[in-house]
């Protein structure tokens, strides 16, 4: 079984900075691609960045130049560097991986969230 867990959400001023961060432990052989989401009250959720396990990188249009995706493929780790946060930046951030098990080639997980408040 494959496990995410997310951490450093929390609230922040509006043009603040945070930092949130992902590990994915268990039986996991290789991950291709480490994404963020979102989701804000009464909307959908939504990709916000993707990261490759070649380093390729993709942004939504409303976090570009802002956030920051990263990881380290050896530790399983993918970091959301969030800079001048806006309060509709306001959601519950998820962590997602696809990856291969011992078992598959290919599965989804999640991580099960981490709450982000930007104060105006």
């Amino acid at each position: 079984q494959v496990q995410l867990v997310e951490s450093g959400g929390g609230l922040v001023q509006s043009g603040g900075s945070l930092t949130l961060s992902c590990v994915a432990s268990g039986n996991i052989r290789s991950i291709y691609v480490m994404s963020w989401h979102r989701q804000a009250p009464g909307q959908q959720r939504e990709v916000i960045a993707t990261m490759t396990n070649g380093g390729s990188t993709h942004y939504r249009d409303s976090v570009k130049g802002r956030f920051i995706i990263s990881r380290d493929n050896a530790q399983n780790t993918a970091w959301l560097q969030m800079n001048e946060l806006r309060p509709n930046d306001t959601a519950v951030y998820y962590c997602n991986a696809q990856l291969a098990t011992q078992r598959a080639l290919w599965e989804d997980y999640w991580g099960q969230g981490t709450q982000v408040t930007v104060s105006s």
